[in-house]
C-alpha cells in the first residue's frame, strides 16, 4: 500500500470522508496532534487502527464529533457538567467521559462502558467528521509507544505503507494531547490525562477538580483505564529519555559527568547561551514546550541521539501535562539534583 498525501481541499476532504466511509483508516489533522481516524461506529475499521499503530486493544479510542447532535449518537447519558464545559471549551482540547452508546462498539471504548468524546477546533477535522457523516474515532498517528505526531510528515514516517491516505493540515496549534476528565458527581471533575485545557480553567466552569494520582504513577498491566495514555508507555523516542530536576547550573554539572557519543540534553530556550553540550532547546514557556516537545524528541532520533536527559518543565498549568508527557517518554526515570552542602 503506498501511502497519498492529500491537500486539504474539498477533493483532498471527499476522499479521505470516501475511504472513512469504506472502512479505512485515514490520518487526520487537529489542533493537538495528528490522528488515525476511522468510522467509531465499525469495529472492522476500529481494528485497523490497533492494527496500523501495533496498539494494545485496551486502549480506549477518544471519538471525534462536529456538533452537539453527533454527541447524541455516541453517548446515552450527559452528565450535567458536561453542558458548561462543553460552552466554554468545544470546539477544543477538551475531552469529556461519558456512558457510551449502542452505537459506540466495545472495540472503540477498549472493552469499558464509557467512552471519551471531544469536538476538535481544526477546520480541517471538523470538515472531515461533517463530510465523511459518522462520529470518528482518532488516536494519535504514530506508532503505539512513540512520541505523537505534529506533522503529516511525522505521520507519513510512522505510517508509510500502513494506511492508505494522510491530510496535510499543517503543524497542529497545541503540540499534545487533549485534556480528559470525568465525572466523579455532580460537582466534580477528575483529569485523567493533563493537557491545554487546565486544572484553573476548568475551575472558572465547575465546582470542584481533582487530578487522577495515575497521571503520576505507573499503571499495572491488570488495571483498567477510562483515559488513553494512562497505563501504558507513551511519547518515548528510541532514545533513552531521563528527566532531571534541578536549577540550569546544576543541570550543567550534572551533564559534564554524562558526555559520551550519543548523550544530548534538552533544554530551555533561556538556558542554551550558556550550555557547551551537545542538545536541543523546547521553549521557554510551558506553552512552548507543549508544542515542541514531541517534534524535538523525533528530531532527537533523526540525529542519532542514544541518551536524552531533559531538563524538567513546571508542573502547574500546561506544564503539568508536558511534565506528564515527559515521565511516561522517560519510564518514570527521573534524577532529582541538589546543592552540595
Amino acid at each position: 500500500m503506498e501511502t497519498e498525501l492529500l491537500t486539504p481541499d474539498e477533493a483532498g476532504l471527499q476522499k479521505a470522508a470516501g475511504l472513512i466511509r469504506e472502512g479505512q483508516v485515514v490520518g487526520m489533522p487537529t489542533e493537538t496532534v495528528y490522528g488515525l481516524a476511522a468510522d467509531a461506529t465499525n469495529r472492522d475499521a476500529v481494528a485497523k487502527v490497533f492494527a496500523a499503530k501495533g496498539r494494545p486493544m485496551d486502549n480506549p479510542l477518544i471519538v471525534h464529533i462536529s456538533s452537539m447532535e453527533e454527541l447524541e449518537q455516541a453517548v446515552s447519558r450527559v452528565p450535567e457538567l458536561v453542558a458548561s464545559l462543553a460552552d466554554a471549551f468545544w470546539p477544543g482540547p477538551l475531552t469529556m467521559i461519558m456512558p457510551k452508546s449502542e452505537l459506540i462498539p466495545m472495540e472503540t471504548s477498549g472493552g469499558l462502558d464509557t467512552v471519551g468524546v471531544r469536538m476538535p477546533s481544526h477546520p480541517v477535522a471538523q470538515a472531515l467528521i461533517r463530510i465523511a457523516g459518522v462520529p470518528i474515532a482518532a488516536p494519535s498517528a504514530n506508532r503505539s509507544g512513540y512520541p505523537s505526531p505534529t506533522t503529516a510528515q511525522h505521520v507519513l514516517a510512522d505510517m508509510q505503507g500502513r494506511i492508505p491516505a494522510i491530510l496535510d493540515g499543517g503543524a497542529c496549534s497545541c503540540g499534545l494531547e487533549s485534556t480528559v476528565v470525568a465525572f466523579d458527581d455532580d460537582r466534580t471533575v477528575r483529569i485523567l490525562r493533563p493537557g491545554f485545557v487546565t486544572k484553573e480553567m476548568l475551575l472558572e466552569h465547575v465546582p470542584n477538580v481533582v487530578i487522577d494520582p495515575a497521571i503520576f504513577r505507573q499503571v499495572s498491566a491488570s488495571e483498567k483505564v477510562a483515559s488513553p495514555g494512562m497505563k501504558y508507555k507513551h511519547y518515548a523516542p528510541n532514545a533513552a529519555v531521563t528527566l532531571v530536576e534541578g536549577s540550569p547550573e546544576l543541570f550543567r554539572q550534572f551533564l559534564a559527568l554524562q558526555q559520551a557519543d550519543g548523550v544530548y540534553a534538552l533544554i530551555f530556550d533561556g538556558d542554551a547561551e550558556q550550555f557547551p553540550y551537545p542538545h536541543m532547546t523546547y521553549g521557554g514557556t510551558s506553552i512552548e514546550q507543549g508544542r515542541q516537545l514531541f517534534a524535538r524528541l523525533r528530531e532527537l532520533d533523526q540525529i542519532g541521539a542514544k541518551t536524552v536527559y531533559v531538563r524538567m518543565p513546571q508542573k502547574d498549568g500546561v506544564g503539568l501535562a508536558v511534565y506528564n508527557r515527559l515521565i511516561r517518554a522517560a519510564g518514570f526515570d527521573i534524577v532529582h539534583l541538589s546543592p552540595r552542602i
